[in-house]
């Protein structure tokens, strides 16, 4: 009975620590993580180190599961980097791009709005963008130029 109070407090004590600290995915990613590291440290640890097996278990899994989460965040962000760039070198003012993660259902647009030129010559986009998570959209303006390299830069 103690070693499931143990497991049930760390599991709450991580849980707000990830509410507070993190993104829904990293959330449960932690969570899940902890949940699954408790179970498998009870399984693992006997006697009187059953406790430390079960607090090992809960942190390890929190910080594997936060991880895991982390990546998804990550993946959003590749789809809406890869979409950008590609609208910035490619498409003309007005256009809309757009992206989309099959795994988080997380999806945005990228429409360039007009075009400048940097001091160095370099081109400058102006652009408007939209970001849908849950079912909620933000928008957001700004301005990314042309690096030497080839590569774009959000100037703002």
């Amino acid at each position: 009975m103690k070693i499931a109070k143990f497991a049930a407090v760390g599991l709450v004590v991580v849980g707000l620590a990830a509410c507070e600290n993190a993104g829904t995915k990293e959330t449960l990613g932690m969570l899940g993580g902890a949940a699954l590291g408790g179970l498998v440290g009870a399984q693992i640890g006997g006697g009187s180190g059953q406790l430390a097996a079960i607090a090992a278990g809960v942190l390890l899994g929190a910080f594997v599961g936060r991880e895991i989460g982390m990546s998804l965040d990550k993946a959003d962000k590749m789809y809406a980097e890869r979409s950008a760039n590609e609208a910035f070198e490619y498409s003309p003012s007005g256009q809309t791009s757009s992206w989309s993660n099959p795994d988080s259902g997380h999806s945005g647009t990228v429409t360039p709005t007009r075009t400048t030129y940097a001091e160095s010559g370099e081109p400058c986009r102006e652009y408007q963008q939209t970001v849908t998570i849950g079912g909620q959209t933000e928008e957001a303006y700004g301005t990314a130029c042309r690096q030497a390299d080839g590569s774009w830069r959000i100037t703002n």
